[in-house]
């Protein structure tokens, strides 16, 4: 069966759009040089009213790069970055890059145990932490055998990029943010102070690194086993740096909310790399918090913002939502989890603003689909982006699917990684061979409607079967979603002695249901929302749902408690 999505995705294709890119055959530093070049007075970051220039960013990177090289940092070489949002983020960021070396981002989140891993997986040499993650660095190198440690570590205090005289009022974060940003911990033995490295006075020398060398290696967990590193060039990154600001309608002139986490490849893709291809502006946030997202939106005319649709379900729980001046806000997309149906509508009725969810993994570096902002649809992927081929294969026999139909999504694009670093096997189980091409396997069900657009249904892992009824746990969320007396919701399998596996519900309530809701309410609820087989059995309520460092649901974690 030939796939008919591409014929459909020429009738909604964006007009403005083309249907392929010509990439840069650059790196990513160079992009920096442009920028820098062309607007070297223009804020590259503002972070708590403070500016960083395209200059300053540009000089501080090439000196950071400088010192790097003296510590024996070279081409190819991998330097660990574990780091909150930050300014810093960005210059460490090019630095490396400048420096020909690999940046590998951590979840600030890690612990000594688990950073271990990546130290000893990677092969890294250096590391640049933050000031109060620099003891779990010198805590995790000392867990590993000694000829593999670290050799260098750069310690950055996030008050270094604070407002010399001061936060405003309306920009200052929470106490309690505030006490972490401003902390001095002592450093670990031989760390090197960021001042003094930037203060050296080094330069490196010329870059030499080519757009196939290799770039970045985020690592992700996938399924089973430790976290593995995905490796992606200048060339792959570049697909995305590019098509971003394309699709999302963004130029130079756009002030973009950077607080999905920049080690996550969608923070990184939107506020490291497509900001700085464009020239444009990121308001930093180290982290979430909605009052204060609310009052940066409204202080800068923050004209575009990819987020979690958690996130703006937290927004609109703020008891001051109704005060914050969201008129500036053009373009608001994000993915890693569905919008709500509810929510988004609210969005549409109250801000007049279109939710345009996109989809993407770190393999693909982000988005390889995404919704026409003139044209999406709610609880939906999108359509393949810019030179993309995706299709539904049939999980046991990888044949393609009709349109309607569930099966795994495929594709390949200018985006999709190099493989896994160092797990040759796993980079061929990754990958099938379709029509004499190589297609990544995402171990994602979805299904493509009658127009062509993508819709996942659930992981391939992630699937309940109740007495030979298939439930896909995304979709109860969804319903339950709708019910006015939930916030939040994550649906897990618990075992049932009859059914085999039953559907179970961890609920977070809204604050006016709490104490005034049961269990049996959300399961009646349901009972008259959905089909008896998806409705939960088993309604847990949860003050919170565990969330990772970009603000997902960790269902694997409920998955694994329940057992």
């Amino acid at each position: 069966m030939s796939d008919p999505t591409p014929a459909l995705h020429a009738a909604i294709w964006p007009r403005r759009l083309p249907r392929e890119l010509e990439v840069p055959a650059t790196t990513l530093w160079f992009n920096l040089e442009v920028s820098a070049r062309r607007y070297p007075e223009k804020a590259a970051t503002l972070f708590f009213g403070r500016r960083m220039s395209y200059a300053e960013l540009f000089a501080r990177s090439e000196a950071l790069a400088g010192w790097l090289r003296a510590q024996g940092v070279g081409r190819g070489d991998r330097v660990l970055l574990f780091l909150q949002n930050c300014p810093q983020y960005l210059v460490a960021f090019y630095a490396i890059l400048r420096a020909d070396a690999v940046v590998v981002p951590v979840n600030p989140m890690n612990r000594a145990d688990e950073f271990s891993h990546y130290i000893t997986d990677s092969g890294a040499r250096a590391a640049i932490a933050g000031a109060d993650l620099a003891a779990v660095v010198a805590e995790a190198n000392a867990l590993v055998p000694e000829g593999a440690r670290l050799k260098t570590l750069l310690v950055t205090r996030y008050a270094e990029a604070l407002p010399e005289a001061g936060l405003d009022a309306d920009m200052a974060p929470p106490p309690a943010m505030l006490q972490w940003l401003s902390a001095d911990p002592p450093l670990p033995d031989g760390a090197t102070r960021w001042a003094d490295a930037l203060g050296a006075g080094l330069r490196p020398g010329p870059h030499e690194a080519g757009p196939d060398d290799l770039a970045l290696l985020p690592y992700t967990s996938g399924t089973t086993g430790q976290p593995k590193g995905c490796m992606h060039s200048h060339r792959t990154l570049m697909a995305n740096a590019v098509g971003a600001g394309l699709w999302g309608q963004a130029s130079a002139e756009s002030v973009s909310l950077g607080v999905v986490p920049m080690f996550h490849i969608t923070g990184m893709m939107y506020g490291v790399l497509a900001s700085v291809y464009g020239g444009s502006t990121v308001v930093v946030m180290p982290r979430w918090d909605r009052e204060l997202a609310g009052r940066l939106i409204s202080r800068h005319g923050v004209t575009h913002w990819t987020c979690i649709p958690t996130m703006i379900i937290d927004l609109f729980a703020s008891p001051n939502y109704r005060s914050f001046d969201l008129r500036s806000l053009r373009s608001l997309s994000g993915g890693g989890a569905a919008m709500p149906q509810a929510v988004a509508e609210r969005l549409r009725d109250e801000f007049g603003i279109t939710f345009a969810e996109g989809y993407g993994l770190t393999e693909t570096a982000a988005p390889s689909h995404a919704n026409p902002p003139e044209r999406a649809k709610l609880q939906c992927l999108g359509i393949p982006i810019f030179g993309v081929d995706s299709r539904i294969m049939d999980t046991t026999t990888m044949q393609l699917l009709p349109p309607g139909e569930v099966g795994e999504i495929v594709t390949r694009g200018p985006m999709v990684f190099n493989g896994y670093w160092g797990h040759p096997q796993a980079t061929a189980d990754a990958f099938v061979e379709i029509e004499g091409r190589r297609y990544f396997r995402t171990g994602d069900l979805g299904r493509v409607d009658e127009e062509g657009y993508f819709f996942i249904t659930d992981r391939l892992k992630r699937m309940i079967n109740a007495s030979g009824f298939k439930v896909w746990p995304s979709e109860v969320e969804l319903m339950l979603f709708k019910c006015p007396a939930v916030q939040e919701a994550c649906v897990i399998a618990a075992r049932d002695a009859y059914r085999g596996e039953t559907v179970k519900a961890v609920v977070v309530l809204r604050a006016e249901a709490r104490g005034k809701t049961a269990p049996e309410d959300i399961v009646a609820w349901a009972r008259e929302h959905m089909a008896a087989y998806k409705v939960p059995r088993l309604v847990e309520f949860a003050d919170t749902l565990p969330k990772s460092g970009s603000g997902k649901v960790m269902w694997r974690l409920l998955q694994e408690r329940e057992g």
